[in-house]
């Protein structure tokens, strides 16, 4: 496993870090520590979650992620580890987290940390991201951005001044943004240089062989800003590992347990992509999982690959990925299968 430093922070993060998402839904406590352990014991020191986790959100489990997280952090080593966690956005969904205003102001923020704080067992957060912006952009696979769906923010610079006075306090040691745009990494950037406030180091977007648009513009102004990215998703919700390849749909997969959630990726073009790059794979005797991971982690813009799994053969595979170094014939024949089908689920 090899480290880099997260954008200018003083963060060292491992080439993969582990995602949380299923623990509390499809994972209980006891594969969640299995599952911590083995990622520890492999390497991995950046473990990343939300406050809405587990996926898909629900009120009954919101927040067992970070319990659950918390239970096993409680008996860790807390200094050797980098611990990252988000603040749920505005949306009209999820009323029963802090009631039907999210909106990122005083009041959200404070609160949203305070209970990650008491969840997690700890009296710091390393990376405390914004999971999407307060202001209205596309997200989620959503369609280009229409001005006329603006609406009332919370300014940024606004929502800086809070994140200071936490970073001030020790509270958290770095801010970093999730599904933002070139626009908002500028504008955080900007105001605090402008106003002396934290500046933020990294950037949580998706980005798989199946959705490179982060290498269209949002590379550039991160190079520039000095901010890392931290890829979710470079499995595609796990069509990047093959198995619903051929309309199969195995039992206890994410995308059988939870058909909704596959909206985002069934777009023209994606079947037609996966299976291009599973004989690219298999070309070359990897698994599709391998290659795709090993894809992301390969490319200079990216500071940490998120994984997640459902269980420790699935977690096993994918942290074998460190071991496979992408050969400028394996890169060539990627991106012959990119140009025939260019981002079919940005």
């Amino acid at each position: 496993m090899r480290y880099q430093q997260l954008g200018d922070s003083d963060l060292e993060v491992s080439e993969l870090s582990l995602g949380t998402m299923t623990f509390g839904q499809q994972n209980s406590l006891a594969d969640a520590k299995a599952q911590l352990d083995f990622a520890v014991a492999a390497g991995i020191n950046c473990i990343d979650t939300a406050e809405m986790y587990p996926v898909p959100a629900r009120a009954e489990t919101q927040g067992k992620t970070e319990e659950f997280i918390g239970a096993w952090l409680a008996e860790q080593e807390r200094d050797r580890l980098i611990l990252a966690t988000k603040i749920t956005g505005p949306t009209p969904r999820m009323p029963w987290i802090r009631g039907a205003n999210r909106r990122l102001d005083r009041a959200n923020l404070e609160r949203a940390l305070h209970d990650s704080l008491r969840r997690l067992q700890t009296d710091y957060i390393d990376l405390y991201q914004i999971h999407w912006p307060d202001r209205y952009v596309p997200l989620f696979g959503a369609p280009d951005y229409d001005p006329a769906h603006e609406r009332e923010s919370v300014p940024i610079q606004a929502q800086l001044e809070v994140l200071a006075e936490f970073v001030q306090a020790g509270k958290i040691c770095y801010i970093g943004l999730s599904n933002e745009t070139p626009w908002g990494v500028s504008e955080f950037c900007r105001l605090a240089a402008q106003f002396n406030l934290p500046k933020i180091v990294s950037i949580q977007n998706a980005y798989s062989l199946t959705n490179r648009v982060f290498e269209i513009h949002l590379a550039e102004t991160c190079h520039h800003c000095q901010v890392g990215l931290l890829t979710y998703s470079s499995l595609a919700f796990g069509l990047l590992t093959g198995k619903y390849l051929g309309g199969n749909q195995p039992v206890g997969a994410r995308l059988t347990e939870f058909s909704s959630f596959g909206a985002r990726y069934q777009k023209p073009n994606m079947t037609e992509a996966v299976q291009a790059y599973a004989e690219v794979a298999r070309k070359y005797d990897l698994r599709l999982a391998q290659l795709a991971l090993a894809f992301a982690r390969s490319r200079w813009f990216v500071s940490s690959v998120i994984v997640g799994a459902t269980s420790l053969p699935q977690l096993q595979e994918n942290l074998s990925a460190v071991d496979i170094e992408l050969t400028d014939e394996i890169l060539a024949d990627i991106n012959a299968v990119q140009a025939r089908y260019p981002n079919p689920v940005p």
